[in-house]
């Protein structure tokens, strides 16, 4: 029995590291090829949370993420928005790219609306989703609920705020905004208009602000992360997330 210790924990040990896997996913867009994550509790009906990453595309901090919701028993989906073949190289490409859709967000809304489509495919309950996004990210989970996407919460961490001259329109989803204090790239006018925004649709919202923050303070591998924030910031997004899926 001695001996056979060793090899079961090495074996459990294995297990729980497969368990934190991320699986490719491959969808379409016409003739645009995507390329997202799934977490690997694929398959069982439970809640979804799509991710949506910051402006290099899909990167560490969604990942982490993503293996750190299957935790919580959520199935994590990190979308592709930018497609094969488009993947930004430096802070000059990702801000075109970035800028692309924060431009036309209809395509935004629309690739976001796909990333759905294939986290419900992974098994998630099309009645318990949510979406969170990072920096551009950010931008996108309030895109999704301009956009009415059948989801329940969006979470925008230190997203970009504003949305141009559209007027405002009716949002139906709970809306979690973590906001670096600090962040000079949300001006007065951004956030004064999400406020507006959001109240004029009488919308289910909260809007967080962490002292002491810059852009990226979620970010381990950002020189602005804050480990004391972003810790808050994560044990709010896991209160919100419980509220609102809810079963």
């Amino acid at each position: 029995m001695k001996h056979l210790l060793p090899t079961l924990f090495l074996a459990l040990m294995s297990t729980a590291a497969t368990a934190q896997d991320l699986k490719p996913v491959a969808y379409t867009d016409g003739p645009q090829k995507l390329n997202g994550l799934v977490t690997d509790n694929a398959g069982a009906k439970r809640p979804g949370v799509l991710i949506l990453p910051a402006w290099m595309g899909i990167d560490d901090e969604a990942r982490t993420a993503a293996k750190e919701l299957a935790k919580q028993g959520y199935i994590a989906l990190i979308a592709d928005i930018y497609g094969e073949g488009n993947i930004p190289t430096d802070f000059n490409s990702a801000r075109q790219a970035a800028t692309h859709y924060k431009t036309d967000f209809a395509a935004y809304q629309h690739r976001i609306a796909l990333a759905l489509e294939q986290l419900n495919k992974a098994g998630a309950d099309p009645d318990r989703i949510a979406v969170i996004g990072y920096c551009f990210g950010g931008t996108g989970a309030l895109e999704a609920a301009r956009a009415q996407l059948p989801v329940k919460g969006v979470v925008s961490i230190h997203g970009g705020l504003g949305k141009g001259e559209r007027p405002n329109g009716p949002i139906s989803t709970s809306v979690l905004i973590q906001h670096p204090e600090a962040d000079q790239s949300v001006s007065a006018a951004d956030m004064a208009s999400i406020t507006a925004e959001l109240n004029e649709a009488k919308a289910d919202w909260q809007l967080i602000s962490y002292a002491h923050c810059g852009h990226t303070f979620t970010n381990p591998a950002g020189k602005e992360y804050n480990k004391r924030m972003a810790d808050r910031a994560w044990q709010h997004l896991l209160v919100f997330l419980k509220e609102v899926l809810a079963a």
